[in-house]
């Protein structure tokens, strides 16, 4: 292994959701052999607005919120919540990996690692990051098979929609974002498989 990896204790990986950040993540953590945790499981915010696989409805309160406001005041609110809620914790977990050698290493993924917020954290102590990426095809076709958006009501299809259009939109800034600060980014419909995926992403934060 060479000497930069021994040097770096901490990879975010950020970018919207339906990108593929878990399974990198989890692959990446697996190959390396360090710790894994996800930026969702920190604090709670409004999920999607469709029955997922457990079978569990979707709560009145996540249908008004997708229902009432529109894509701008639902990419400000989620904004928000990562800087209020979670920003705070990631911080703390960074600096706990980074600096305290006995701590195992660690991939931190999530959509909260918003590139302006992660900023001051990237390049120091130890620090990488990379952001994921797609055409707005590609989120259309996960989101809406996930969903199941051709096979449930108008309701619900409204709901949906709402969703993707604010993970276009999140997508589309955080893309100037992360070249405004001259992050590293991956598309991910240029790597065919999950394998390829990883592989690049280690070409990228230089690990072997």
């Amino acid at each position: 292994m060479n000497t930069l990896i021994n040097e770096t204790r901490v990879i975010l990986i950020g970018g919207s959701s339906h990108t593929g950040k878990s399974t990198l993540s989890q692959s990446l953590a697996a190959k390396l052999g360090w710790s894994y945790r996800s930026t969702d499981n920190l604090a709670r915010h409004p999920g999607r607005p469709w029955v997922g696989a457990n079978g569990k409805a979707i709560s009145e309160y996540v249908a008004k919120h997708y229902r009432t406001l529109s894509i701008d005041a639902l990419f400000l609110d989620v904004l928000s919540h990562y800087e209020k809620n979670v920003l705070p914790q990631v911080e703390a977990i960074v600096h706990s990996h980074a600096s305290d050698l006995s701590t195992e290493r660690l991939i931190l993924e999530g959509s909260a690692l918003w590139p302006g917020f992660v900023a001051n954290l990237v390049g120091k102590n130890g620090v990488k990051a990379i952001w994921l990426t797609a055409s707005d095809q590609l989120f259309q076709n996960r989101i809406k098979r996930e969903s199941n958006f051709y096979n449930v009501g108008e309701d619900e299809k409204y709901l949906i929609q709402k969703f993707l259009n604010r993970t276009l939109f999140y997508n589309q800034r955080m893309r100037e974002e992360v070249e405004c600060f001259g992050f590293m980014c991956i598309d991910v419909e240029f790597v065919s498989m999950a394998d390829e995926l990883l592989k690049k992403c280690m070409e990228l934060i230089e690990v072997s």
